[in-house]
C-alpha cells in the first residue's frame, strides 16, 4: 500500500513562476506530497489568485507566508500542513525556513539555501534545535546516472580520482534582459535578493553535484569572475579551479551568458583505471570509460544498475526519464524522512541542510578568491 502524501504548504511559486510547477508536479509524481496550502506572491492579493486557481481551500490561501505559519500551526494535527516547500527568492529562504522550523514544520527549500553564509550556518543550526527534516532541492542528484555515477565512483570503479571536470552553460542572460523587466532576471541580477549571481543560480548545482558523485570537497580553490553583461550588478560567467584532498584537481565552469546553451549542465571524472561522462541533456545515458576494457554506456533502466540507481528509475530501458523525475526522487526521499521522523538524507536520498550550507559557503569562497593568486604570463 501506497504511504499517504505529506500536507505541504508552499512559500512563493505562484502560477506565473516556473519552479513553482515544477516542485508541484515532482512532488505529486509518487504521491508524495500534497498541496494543502500556500502563500504564492510577495503580493497577497496575487497570493490568494494563484491560491485559487490552484484548487485551495478559500481559507488556506494566505497573503503572507508568516499568516500561513501562524495560522496553519493553530489547526489541528491532522488537518495542518506537515511540510514547508520554499521556493520564493533566494532573501526569502533563510527567513522563512527559520520561521517554519521554528513552528515545528519539516522543510524543502530551493537552492541556494541562503544568501549569506552567516544566514546558512544558522539554519543548519536551526535545523538541529527543531530536529526536522530540511531537504534542499538540488535536484540534479535525482537523476538515476547521476546516482549510479555515484555507486561507480565510491566503489572503486575507476580507480582513485584524479580529475573532475564541471560546468554549467546557459545562455539566457546573455543580454541585459533584466532591463525589460523580466520578473525572473529581475530578481537573480539583484545582489540583496539573490546575494549571488550566475555562482549561486546554478555554480552552486555544479558544486554540489561534483561533490555528491565524487565525495570530494574542495580545500583549495583559485576562481575568476567576470560580469559581462554591462550595468549588471551580479556576476554572469565564472571559472573555479579546484584542489582536493589527497592529490585530485578539478575545474567548475558557470555561465549564463553562452548564447545557444540552454541546460548544458555536465560532469566528467576520471580517475586511476577509468572515467566517467553525463550530461544533464542526455540524462539517461552515463558513459563509463575503462584502462581494462571497452567503454560502456550505463543506461536508465538496464537491469544491471546499482540498486541505487534502480530505485530511482519509473520506466523499462528505453523509455527517457527526466528532469521532472529527478526532481520527483528528491521529494520521495524527503517525504520518507518526513514520515519516519528522521532527519538523514544519506539514507532516505535528498540533500540536506549541511549540503545547502555548504554550497554557500563555496559560493562565497570562489567570489572572495577572485583575481587573487594569478601570475602574469
Amino acid at each position: 500500500m501506497a504511504e499517504r502524501p505529506i500536507r505541504m504548504g508552499m512559500i512563493g511559486g505562484g502560477t506565473e513562476a516556473f519552479i513553482g510547477g515544477v516542485h508541484r508536479m515532482a512532488a505529486r509524481l509518487d504521491d508524495s506530497m500534497r498541496l494543502v496550502a500556500g502563500a504564492l506572491s510577495s503580493t497577497p492579493a496575487r497570493s490568494m489568485e494563484s491560491g485559487r486557481a490552484l484548487g485551495l481551500q478559500p481559507d488556506r490561501c494566505y497573503g503572507t507566508w508568516s499568516d500561513m505559519l501562524a495560522k496553519e500551526a493553530a489547526l489541528p494535527e491532522h488537518e495542518r500542513m506537515e511540510a514547508v516547500v520554499i521556493v520564493a527568492p533566494n532573501d526569502v529562504h533563510a527567513p522563512a525556513a527559520t520561521a517554519a522550523l521554528e513552528a515545528g514544520f519539516h522543510v524543502v527549500c530551493d537552492k541556494p539555501l541562503a544568501v549569506s553564509t552567516d544566514e546558512a550556518d544558522a539554519l543548519v543550526a536551526a535545523q538541529q534545535a527543531s530536529g526536522r527534516v530540511f531537504a534542499v532541492t538540488y535536484n540534479y542528484t535525482g537523476y538515476p546516472m547521476v546516482r549510479q555515477a555515484r555507486h561507480v565512483v565510491r566503489s572503486g570503479g575507476i580507480g582513485a580520482v584524479r580529475r573532475v571536470m564541471v560546468e554549467y552553460l546557459q545562455g539566457w542572460l546573455a543580454t541585459p534582459l533584466e532591463q525589460s523587466g523580466h520578473k525572473q532576471a529581475g530578481w537573480r541580477t539583484d545582489p540583496a535578493r539573490a546575494g549571488a549571481g550566475v555562482l549561486g543560480d546554478i555554480g552552486s548545482h555544479a558544486e554540489n553535484l561534483m561533490t555528491f558523485v565524487t565525495g570530494l570537497t574542495a580545500s583549495e580553490i583559485c576562481s575568476d569572475v567576470s560580469t559581462h553583461v554591462a550595468g549588471r550588478a551580479v556576476e554572469d560567467d565564472a571559472s573555479v579551479l579546484l584542489r582536493f584532498g589527497g592529490g585530485a584537481v578539478g575545474s567548475l565552469t558557470a555561465s549564463q551568458v553562452c548564447p545557444g546553451s540552454r541546460n548544458g549542465l555536465s560532469l566528467r571524472i576520471w580517475g586511476e583505471r577509468g572515467g566517467l561522462v553525463w550530461h544533464q541533456e542526455r540524462p539517461c545515458e552515463l558513459l563509463q570509460t575503462s584502462l581494462e576494457g571497452p567503454d560502456v554506456v550505463h543506461r536508465a533502466g538496464d537491469p544491471e544498475l546499482a540498486p541505487v540507481a534502480a530505485d530511482a528509475c519509473r520506466l523499462p530501458s528505453g523509455h527517457p526519464e527526466g528532469f521532472i523525475e529527478a526532481f520527483a526522487n528528491i521529494y520521495r526521499g524527503a517525504a520518507a524522512a518526513m514520515r519516519a521522523g528522521r532527519d538523514d538524507g544519506e539514507a532516505f536520498g535528498y540533500p540536506d541542510v549541511r549540503d545547502g550550507a555548504r554550497g554557500v559557503h563555496f559560493v562565497a569562497a570562489a567570489l572572495a578568491a577572485s583575481g587573487c593568486g594569478w601570475t602574469r604570463v
